[in-house]
């Protein structure tokens, strides 16, 4: 036996029990006639005693392990002289009797500690060691407790858990796919799922009229803090169900794994259309967790006689609370901040009403203190309060503001934290027209539903009207990060062959790729809707992380490698004549 209990389990009840442990070695302390060494396993750590004048064989045998080693000990549970209140087992040692090394270590290349002295990419480099580290051991359980979580409530809800192919057809819409060359059909290619959209809707057709599934899903795409090439979704979907149905279903999910998992009663679910998430806040996602809506100004600013207001589509601040203090120096950095090639912005505009009543701005040479008063009357400014204002076209100068706001409210610790403010997105546009390629963009993807009232305009309207269409889509927000999103499907095959028309499809192109599912509307394809949630990224917002990297065992860096195992990698030059390949290199 190689334990009787692990390290994180013995308290002080347990003082005189004969104990056996296992585990790797966490530090090791010598004091001439002890040495002390604290044993670490997945569960916590015990501190361990080896006492000379007991058995001083023993003793100078502990006194040689290493960082790391594996051992085994067996001896008797005591009270502790110096407990240790930081630690849950810090009120009880473990006098040893016996000492059995497992397997010798060399020494770590960083310090498997919380904090550790690695830095990102050697971290990366030996990923079984990081995983070592407290803080991965406990981001990497709560997946693994969510995931249980999330099948407990589904399964009580009579959804079926199915798993979908993963080698399928490669289709245009979307991120660039991962495809897979087939040896048995030269010149021919899977592609990796980026989700299992078809195949969850097949299943409404089949008559599996609740589904789901926590699935892997591949894109190759940019990465960021939030993305890997590889990722995970809790993927679901319904039949003879509407919009309300799906929302109120997963909403009930939502709760539920909040109050699991964080102890965390979530309150109301607002909802918010999509136009209005950008007229107050900029963004389809808003963090709600914080105030500092945008403000329109039109008709306070401009008409006198400045030009960048005046000729602008749109004048447009917030109103930053009890920040008239910031300096200089500070709001300079601002400025920089929202001329960066990523915000696009030309300058930014300030007001600082001080606490003397006095108002203070960067175009006074333009507005006197009574027109800026007026502007502070629009944005309900007081005393110590700091605006921020950019002006330009509609929509871009609203998302430029908008990633201001959050910049601002993180930077000067303007968000609360430990708190969860959860928001649904709907009424999404169902096309966006892309002026440099002449062509609609599906907003969500290409099964997606207009409303229902929107249905005969989209058959039959013009131009502009396909501009204006909106779709039964949604999105769940939480703090500020889209955490899922769905909509109603398309299930009568002429209306999914519109869409494709207004998306540049030619008929022959539809049915190459999607025939196999328009031809499954036709054999009594039910209404029906669906989601899929972000699993990595549930996960790291729920623990108030902004990397999902950490909630991932083995993940990619930020060039898509895995540095670890070293891929991608060249494959042998017969696997490449076996596959009918042949890579070509430029210098």
């Amino acid at each position: 036996m190689f334990r009787t209990h692990n390290c994180g389990e013995l308290r002080l009840q347990d003082a005189g029990k004969e104990v056996t442990l296992s585990g790797w070695v966490q530090a090791g302390r010598d004091f001439g006639g002890l040495t002390f060494v604290d044993l670490r396993d997945r569960y916590g750590i015990t501190q361990v005693v080896f006492d000379s004048d007991d058995n001083a064989p023993l003793a100078e045998r502990a006194r040689k392990l290493g960082r790391e080693w594996v051992i085994q000990i067996a001896g008797v549970v005591r009270e502790r002289t110096n407990k240790n209140p930081n630690r849950p087992t810090g009120d009880v040692e473990i006098l040893a009797r016996e000492l059995t090394v497992l397997n010798k270590s060399k020494v770590p290349p960083f310090t498997i500690e919380d904090d550790s002295d690695g830095g990102d990419d050697l971290r990366m480099r030996y990923r079984y060691l990081d995983l070592r580290r407290g803080p991965l051991q406990k981001n990497i359980i709560f997946r693994s407790k969510l995931a249980l979580a999330v099948r407990a409530y589904l399964g009580d809800q009579d959804f079926v858990e199915v798993e979908t192919p993963n080698l399928i057809k490669s289709t245009p819409e979307g991120a660039r796919d991962f495809v897979v060359p087939s040896r048995l059909n030269e010149g021919q290619f899977y592609a990796l799922p980026q989700s299992p959209q078809t195949f969850k809707q097949l299943l409404m057709v089949a008559g599996y009229d609740r589904y789901f599934q926590i699935v892997k899903c591949f894109r190759d795409e940019d990465l960021r803090a939030d993305r890997q090439p590889e990722f995970t979704q809790i993927d679901c979907e319904m039949a003879f169900v509407t919009q309300e149905d799906v929302l109120n279903t997963f909403e009930g999910l939502t709760r539920h794994v909040f109050r699991k998992m964080k102890g965390t009663d979530l309150g109301e679910f607002p909802r918010m259309q999509y136009d209005e998430a950008l007229r107050r806040y900029g963004s389809d996602k808003p963090d709600l967790r914080f105030g500092m809506e945008l403000i329109e100004l039109n008709n306070v600013a401009q008409g006198k006689g400045f030009k960048v207001f005046d000729e602008a589509e749109l004048v447009v601040g917030i109103r930053v609370p009890g920040k008239a203090d910031l300096s200089r120096k500070q709001l300079d950095a601002l400025t920089d901040w929202v001329k960066r090639p990523q915000i696009g912005a030309k300058g930014l505009i300030y007001v600082k009403f001080n606490e003397d009543g006095s108002v203070k701005s960067s175009v006074d040479k333009f507005f006197d203190a009574e027109a800026l008063q007026a502007w502070g009357g629009a944005a309900g400014a007081e005393k110590g309060d700091l605006m921020l204002v950019l002006s330009g076209e509609d929509e871009k100068t609203r998302k430029q503001l908008g990633s201001l706001r959050l910049h601002v409210a993180a930077e000067y610790d303007m968000i609360p934290t430990d708190s969860f403010k959860p928001l649904w997105v709907v009424d999404f546009p169902l096309l966006e027209w892309d002026e440099e390629a002449s062509r609609f963009h599906a907003m969500h993807h290409p099964f997606t539903s207009p409303k229902r009232e929107e249905v005969e305009r989209m058959l039959n309207g013009d131009h502009e009207t396909m501009k204006s269409l909106k779709a039964d889509a949604y999105d769940l927000v939480i703090n500020g990060a889209e955490i899922g999103g769905g909509s109603v499907r398309i299930f009568d095959r002429g209306l999914q062959e519109k869409n494709f028309q207004l998306l540049g499809f030619t008929p022959e192109e539809a049915e190459e790729q999607f025939g196999f599912l328009m031809g499954a509307f036709e054999y009594g394809a039910p209404p029906h809707a669906g989601i899929a949630f972000g699993f990595d990224r549930l996960c790291a917002v729920m623990n108030g992380q902004s990397s999902i990297r950490d909630f991932i065992a083995f993940p990619k860096n930020n060039q898509g490698r895995d540095v670890m195992i070293d891929a991608p990698a060249r494959i042998d030059e017969q696997q490449l004549k076996d596959l009918n390949l042949r890579v070509t290199v430029e210098e």
